[in-house]
């Protein structure tokens, strides 16, 4: 079984309710998968938009998700490390956690989520940016899943 992701308030490759960026509440939408490997020991998540003006926008990181979990609530915390022991970077925003969609005035936008299944906790401080984290994550993907969102304004 290969790994799927899935967010439950908007298909595959269609458009991502306000409620989710920043004509809205601004809350991380819930995101569950299913196929993680058994030799999977987190997971890491990488949200952006490749369709922003100045290159590749990121929205959202986290990694060391426990492989066990099947999903992400709706709303995660915007906090350095979670409950559950994951922890966040900065996003291009420069705060910590998720940062909703939320391009300039006319062209839909893609949102990009990525799941990877890794073969190891990553040794990697909470609030590190994009770049550390695919640094970190290099030589250690398992999996890796893929689900899109749009948004335009």
């Amino acid at each position: 079984m290969s790994l799927t992701l899935k967010a439950a308030a908007f298909a595959d490759h269609a458009l991502i309710p306000k409620k989710y960026t920043c004509e809205g509440t601004g809350l991380s939408p819930a995101l569950q998968w299913a196929g993680v490997s058994l030799t999977a020991r987190s997971l890491a998540l990488i949200v952006e938009d490749s369709d922003a003006p100045r290159g590749t926008w990121t929205h959202w990181t986290i990694w060391n998700i426990p492989a066990y979990l099947t999903s992400l609530p709706e709303g995660v915390p915007a906090q350095e490390v979670l409950e559950n022991g994951a922890a966040q970077g900065k996003n291009d925003f420069d705060r910590v956690g998720y940062g909703g969609p939320c391009p300039p005035a006319g062209k839909t936008h893609r949102y990009f989520f990525k799941l990877y299944a890794l073969d190891t906790t990553l040794n990697l401080k909470p609030g590190a940016s994009k770049k550390d984290l695919e640094r970190a994550m290099r030589g250690h993907i398992v999996s890796n899943a893929e689900y899109v969102g749009t948004f335009a304004r």
